[in-house]
């Protein structure tokens, strides 16, 4: 059994100092996670530090996966909800209703470049999960938390084959949904 698997398990078992050193262990491969998720997100005022930090907040005192894999998993589920909720307050009608500040320099850029909408992907996972929520995992944790179909595979606990073809389903219902040819 690997340091992160052993520790994983210490934190299960409420092993406060065990939580701390998983921390430090899996610090640089969840900064990796986070710059993944704000690479698809587009341009937002939120840095990987601050969504590591507030996944770890809310996961804080919740059952730890003694599973690599589906932690992370969790992890990547987590810091898309963090990603989600900043989006939806910076839209709130107090914030500007997701108006962007224009200076002069900036003006043409902006007419060029429109990042994703990450408020209607989510609607599109949200519905996915509702018609096949094997697939929305799969998204989940492919698309958001960058894991291979082995891992996938590995974590589910269905074959790469499988996998694949609830990969491609995904992917069409949300090209679908998003209206993305």
């Amino acid at each position: 059994m690997g340091e992160i698997t052993l520790l994983l398990h210490r934190v299960a078992g409420g092993e406060h100092a065990a939580g701390e050193r998983l921390y430090a262990l899996l610090y640089p491969e969840l900064k990796r996670l986070a710059r993944s998720h704000l690479a698809r997100a587009g341009s937002l005022t939120l840095d990987p530090t601050a969504i590591i930090n507030e996944a770890w907040i809310r996961t804080e005192g919740q059952a730890v996966s003694a599973n690599r894999g589906q932690f992370f998993a969790h992890a990547s589920v987590v810091m898309r909800s963090v990603i989600i909720d900043h989006v939806r307050e910076q839209r709130a009608e107090k914030r500007g209703s997701g108006q962007h500040p224009v200076t002069l320099s900036t003006a043409q850029w902006e007419s060029i470049a429109s990042p994703p909408d990450m408020l209607c992907l989510d609607d599109a996972m949200q519905l996915l999960r509702q018609v096949d929520e094997r697939a929305h995992h799969v998204v989940e944790m492919r698309f958001f938390g960058g894991m291979t179909l082995e891992e996938i595979a590995d974590v589910i606990g269905v074959s790469v084959p499988t996998l694949k073809r609830d990969w491609r389903r995904a992917r069409a219902f949300l090209f679908e949904q998003l209206g993305t040819p």
